[in-house]
């Protein structure tokens, strides 16, 4: 059986950056999959509070149709505005929440990557 030569040491050390490159680009790689999955969020909220307004924006047709005095048209009108109104000042309470929250992991994740690039530097200065 044929052993292949251990890889130079001296190659290693003509390429020092090789490897916080390879640390840079995974680091750029868990930033960019975060953003994905804050985006996910983002379409999931918005998803689901669309599928309930849409549920109530029916509701309101069939109350509509169903009522047969002007008055009841009127209350029923006033109260889905008034709904709706409240649901749009609580969703974008949600979206400010959930946008501060993805800001301070986003924060928190390059901190991290700093912190250790850093730490990386200071050790191969040390050697």
């Amino acid at each position: 059986m044929q052993t292949l030569p251990a890889p130079s040491q001296l190659g290693m050390q003509l390429l020092p950056m090789a490897e916080e490159g390879r640390k840079v680009f995974l680091a750029a790689t868990s930033l960019h999959a975060h953003a994905f999955k804050a985006i996910m969020r983002y379409h999931i909220e918005t998803l689901a509070f669309l599928k309930h307004r849409y549920e109530q924006d029916a509701k309101l047709a069939d109350d509509l149709t169903a009522g047969s005095e002007f008055n009841d048209t009127f209350d029923i009108v006033a109260a889905f505005l008034q709904n709706a109104t409240s649901e749009y000042a609580i969703e974008a309470g949600k979206v400010a929440a959930l946008t501060s929250k993805l800001a301070s992991e986003t924060a928190r994740r390059l901190h991290e990557h700093a912190r250790t690039a850093i730490e990386d530097v200071a050790a191969k200065t040390v050697v």
